[in-house]
C-alpha cells in the first residue's frame, strides 16, 4: 500500500533528520514544578521535553525558563493542540506559532499525536483516536505533509492511548502509522505506555504491534504510569513506569535499539529525585547487553 514521498519530503527528511543510530539518551519533562530545580542546577538527564503550546507567547516566566534550560540541554517540543486528523483544515495561526517556537528554540526533536481534537464548533481538549482507514490515511498524510513543509523539517506522530475503536478500521495503529511514516517521511513517537493501556482495554497485543513498525521508523519512546479501574486501564501519567511497561520497553530497545527515551510524568507530580530514579532505570535498559536474539520471552504477550 505505501508509496514512495515526494521528493521535496525526501530533501526535508535527509537535511533535518538526526544520524540513524545516534541517540540522545533518557529525558524527562520540563514541568512548571521542577523549574526552580533546573534553574538553580542542571539536573542529570540528557534532554527535556516540553509541551509546545504551553511556550506560544511572546515572552513571560514559561519562556525564561525554556531560554535558559535550552542553553544546557537540548530540548524536544512536544504538541498536544494541533489534532492533524481533525475534519477542520489545518490551523494555520497554531502552526505559526509552533514555527515560530521552533525558530526560537531550535529543538532537536518536533513531535504530534495521531488523533483529532477539533469540530467546526471548537476545540475539544482531547487526544482523540483516528479512524485507522484508508480514507483517514489520506488525510493524515496530507497533514503531515503540509506541517512538515511549514517547519522545513520531519516531525514525529505518537500512537495514542484510546478508549474505542472503529467496526471500519483497515489498519492495526502501529501499521497505521508506519504507512505514514512511509508515505511522508515523518517518524514514529512509540508510547510503550499507550500500547500497553490498549492491550488491556482492546485485547491488542503490544509486542506485534511493535513488531510491525519496521526497524527505522521509530525516532524517540515515551515511558509514562498508568491507573487501573474497575472498567478500564487509563493513561494519566500519574506514577511510576509498571513492571510489565518495563518489559515491553525492553523489548523495544531490543527491536529499535537506545534511541531517544522519555519518563512522562504530568500529574501527581513527584519530587524531582522520582523522575531521576525513573530515568536511570531506563538509562539501564538502554546500556544493557542485547538479550540473545530470538529469545523467546522477547516476543511473549504481556498479559
Amino acid at each position: 500500500m505505501s508509496s514512495t514521498p515526494s521528493p521535496s519530503t525526501n530533501a526535508i527528511a535527509s537535511a533535518h533528520a538526526p544520524p540513524r543510530g545516534v541517540g540522545i539518551g533518557v529525558g524527562i519533562g520540563l514541568r512548571h514544578a521542577h523549574y526552580r530545580d533546573f534553574l538553580d542546577a542542571t539536573p542529570p538527564v540528557d534532554w527535556v521535553e516540553v509541551h509546545s503550546e504551553n511556550y506560544f507567547g511572546d515572552g513571560g516566566f514559561d519562556l525564561h525558563v525554556l531560554h535558559a534550560v535550552r542553553r544546557d540541554l537540548p530540548v524536544s517540543l512536544h504538541g498536544v493542540g494541533l489534532g492533524l486528523g481533525s475534519a477542520q483544515p489545518l490551523d494555520t495561526r497554531h502552526v505559526a506559532k509552533l514555527k515560530r517556537l521552533v525558530e526560537r528554540i531550535e529543538p532537536v526533536l518536533v513531535s504530534e499525536h495521531l488523533c483529532w481534537g477539533a469540530t467546526a464548533a471548537g476545540h475539544l481538549n482531547d487526544l482523540l483516536p483516528m479512524p485507522l482507514t484508508d480514507a483517514a490515511l489520506t488525510l493524515l498524510c496530507a497533514r503531515v505533509g503540509e506541517l512538515q513543509d511549514a517547519l522545513g523539517r520531519p516531525v514525529l506522530l505518537e500512537n495514542v492511548s484510546t478508549y474505542v475503536r472503529f467496526r471500519d478500521d483497515q489498519y492495526g495503529e502501529t501499521a497505521f502509522l508506519a504507512e505514514i511514516a512511509a508515505r511522508t517521511g515523518c517518524r514514529v513517537l512509540l508510547d510503550v505506555n499507550n500500547l500497553y493501556v490498549n492491550q488491556c482495554n482492546h485485547g491488542e497485543d503490544a509486542i506485534a504491534a511493535m513488531n510491525a513498525l519496521p526497524l527505522d521508523a521509530v525516532g524517540e519512546i515515551h515511558l509514562a504510569g498508568h491507573s487501573v479501574t474497575d472498567g478500564t486501564v487509563i493513561d494519566d501519567h500519574g506514577s511510576r513506569v509498571a513492571a510489565l511497561v518495563w518489559t515491553l520497553y525492553e523489548h523495544a530497545v531490543q527491536r529499535f535499539g537506545a534511541i531517544p527515551a522519555l519518563i512522562e510524568w504530568d500529574t501527581n507530580l513527584p519530587a524531582l529525585d522520582i523522575l531521576l530514579q525513573e530515568a536511570d532505570r531506563a538509562r539501564e535498559i538502554q546500556t544493557a547487553e542485547p538479550a540473545v536474539s530470538g529469545d523467546p520471552k522477547s516476543h511473549a504477550r504481556l498479559a
